[in-house]
């Protein structure tokens, strides 16, 4: 595990962006498991011992630079707020003191940025909330979180790419799919990925 920091901020993140995409497709490497300020390296020891996979993170921390972070995308979300699609989409206006509309004229306006893809397979983890919508996540989770739902989560928002549990708080949910096995490669958000929701009428879900 390599750290860079224990509070989310830029400067870890691009740590972490960089780190991430040096390591990708080394031999002897697994897995790479990104996370706001962290990365778990899981590597198979019959290739590579621990000294080994150590000694090659710190030279290519060492050599990361700005252009190795690779290029940026922006993807549009379109989303149907309120309603069926996102039933705390009043919880979440009144914690803030705010009326439905303009949750959703807040949300809608902001960029946001994939920090990292985790929790759940292509679940993208989004910073560039604006500071007036945080809300806490539910107290007990739901046994069931509808596929597309876009969610809050404390300073964080998401997307849940499948149906699953989850307590974020629901505002949405989009038509667009974010995981299709059959596609290449199948997650259609990744790590430093920019999104920009579109909000869209319920005629269009």
């Amino acid at each position: 595990m390599i750290w860079f920091g224990d509070e989310i901020s830029m400067e870890a993140y691009r740590q972490v962006l960089r780190l991430t995409h040096s390591l990708e497709g080394v031999r002897g490497i697994l897995n790479l498991h990104p996370a706001f300020a962290s990365v778990l390296v899981d590597f198979d020891p019959r290739l590579r011992l621990h000294g080994e996979v150590e000694a090659l993170i710190r030279e290519r921390m060492e050599a990361c630079t700005e252009e190795q972070s690779g290029a940026t995308r922006t993807v549009e979300i379109p989303v149907c707020y309120g309603g069926e699609h996102g039933p705390d989409l009043g919880d979440v206006a009144r914690h803030c003191g705010l009326e439905p509309e303009r949750v959703v004229e807040l949300h809608a306006a902001a960029e946001y940025l994939v920090y990292f893809v985790g929790f759940s397979t292509c679940f993208p983890y989004l910073g560039g909330l604006p500071p007036e919508l945080a809300t806490p996540r539910l107290s007990a989770p739901r046994k069931h979180v509808p596929v597309g739902s876009v969610a809050i989560g404390g300073s964080q928002a998401g997307i849940y790419p499948l149906a699953s549990p989850g307590g974020w708080r629901l505002i949405g949910r989009t038509p667009l799919r974010l995981f299709d096995p059959q596609g290449s490669p199948p997650p259609l958000l990744r790590m430093g990925d920019h999104v920009r929701f579109v909000r869209i009428p319920e005629a269009q879900f």
